[in-house]
């Protein structure tokens, strides 16, 4: 079972501190948002735990909120009605039918054919594979792909002691792999879940958000790139590119699946490009490219069933619900207040560096989804309260909550990586630090220069 006691200990604390909260007088704020402030206690420590699944505890926040006097449970539920969890169930099928159709492998062995196999941009490609990849499909799915890929290609370069963390090259192509994913995933609104968060409190177009997610995360990509070749040395020169010439040749001319899923991909990128002028919204790009797939064979429904997380998206229905309980309540705008009074009326750029660097070092020992289900309907609110544009606070909020650099615990990808034993727990931090400060510098700029007139709906 999962529940240990160390977990019950939590559970515990969760109701008391939210019983506490929901007892205690709280002027200014109606019984309904001073409800709604008890049970944000408790899903926090929820989350945090994670004493039952993330899904699990959006569930109880969906039948509890009548109970406890917030709304009826027909307005609880309203959260299953955003246009973001069609996206959600859209961008699944298409991550599916991407690692069905066998693309992504050669996608990494083109790019490694074409550059070279010298170690330098054998890394490059490990980054970047992962990396454009993750702008449209999952980062864990994309990393999954491609590490056994990785593991061949340190074996080719000859490294020796790989496996007991002595290999530079062989913990730089892990870690590429799994930090690529990450900026890979900043890019568009489906790359990660708090964008999609985000982008469901903010109602940013999809083509606003690539707009500045493509060109922050190609050049974050670039900087991983270069800090990881810096901290780790590669001990090896390269590989002869007839090796990877044979496996080309192996996979021989792409077959039908591939050909269709690069089209109907292609087709739907350039759907989202031109959404502004197609009248077709980003939910509807996504279904349309999801049943094609469907349509076509590249997979089928029985697998689609199969392959989408319906957890995370009942886990992101009930923080839908929990952030409009708040925001409906007005507890939202109450916490706000008195943060502003608080903090004295500071810029909306310290205000951007506060709420990144409070995002980036709570991210790296709790789910990155769950606590973009906190912050960011606080940010939106935060925006609206200083009649800024609504996405000022959310979007970086939502991109610091993926600069999960410092720990296996931030990120999947990351403890698939250190489980590779290609990489020693010392080496993450070592070029996680320097890419997290980097991170957060580089979005504040981006944000406030190229992005700022696309923050807005």
């Amino acid at each position: 079972m999962f529940v240990v006691a160390g977990n019950k200990i939590h559970f515990i604390m969760s109701i008391l501190l939210a019983l506490a909260v929901y007892l205690i007088p709280l002027p200014g704020i109606g019984s309904s948002g001073h409800a709604a402030l008890s049970l944000l206690v408790f899903a926090i420590i929820m989350w945090i735990s994670e004493f039952v699944p993330l899904a699990v505890t959006s569930m109880i926040i969906l039948f509890i909120q009548p109970i406890i006097g917030i709304q009826s449970f027909k307005d609880a539920v309203i959260g299953f009605a955003n246009p973001i969890i069609f996206l959600m169930i859209g961008g699944f099928i298409m991550a599916d039918a991407i690692r069905e159709s066998g693309l992504a492998l050669r996608l990494t062995y083109t790019l490694l054919s074409k550059l070279g196999i010298s170690a330098d941009w054998t890394l490059f490609v490990s980054i970047f594979s992962t990396g454009l990849l993750s702008a449209w499909i999952e980062n864990v799915v994309a990393f999954a792909m491609l590490l056994p890929v990785i593991r061949e290609i340190v074996g080719l370069m000859g490294c020796e002691n790989a496996e007991d963390g002595e290999s530079n090259f062989a913990k730089s192509m892990v870690l590429g792999a799994s930090f690529g994913s990450l900026a890979g995933g900043l890019a568009t609104e489906i790359g990660t879940a708090p964008n999609l968060m985000a982008a469901a409190y903010t109602g940013i177009p999809f083509s606003n958000w690539m707009i500045f997610g493509f060109p922050l995360s190609i050049v974050l990509m670039l900087i991983i790139w270069r800090i990881l070749l810096r901290v780790f040395p590669p001990e090896v020169r390269g590989a002869k590119n007839e090796t990877i010439d044979d496996k080309l040749s192996l996979l021989g001319p792409m077959k039908r699946d591939e050909k269709i899923t690069l089209f109907i991909l292609s087709f739907a990128i350039l759907l989202w490009v031109t959404a502004g002028w197609t009248g077709l919204d980003s939910y509807s790009v996504a279904l349309i490219a999801g049943v094609l797939f469907i349509f076509t064979g590249v997979i089928t429904w029985r697998d689609a069933q199969k392959n989408i997380d319906w957890g995370l998206i009942i886990f992101f229905g009930g923080a839908l619900s929990l952030g409009s309980a708040l925001l409906n309540t007005g507890a939202a705008r109450w916490l706000i207040e008195d943060i502003i009074v608080a903090l004295g009326s500071p810029s909306p750029l310290l205000i951007t560096l506060v709420l990144m660097v409070l995002a980036v070092v709570i991210t790296q020992v709790m789910s990155n989804i769950a606590l973009s289900a906190i912050l960011v309907p606080l940010s939106v609110t935060l925006a609206h309260t200083q009649h800024l544009p609504v996405g000022i606070y959310a979007v970086p909020v939502a991109i610091a909550c993926s600069l999960s650099f410092l720990l296996p615990t931030a990120d999947p990808t990351v403890a698939m990586a250190h489980g590779t034993g290609f990489v020693k727990l010392g080496d993450i931090p070592r070029s996680g630090i320097p890419l997290v400060i980097i991170g957060v510098i580089l979005t504040i700029i981006v944000l406030f220069t190229i992005a700022k007139p696309f923050l807005v709906v």
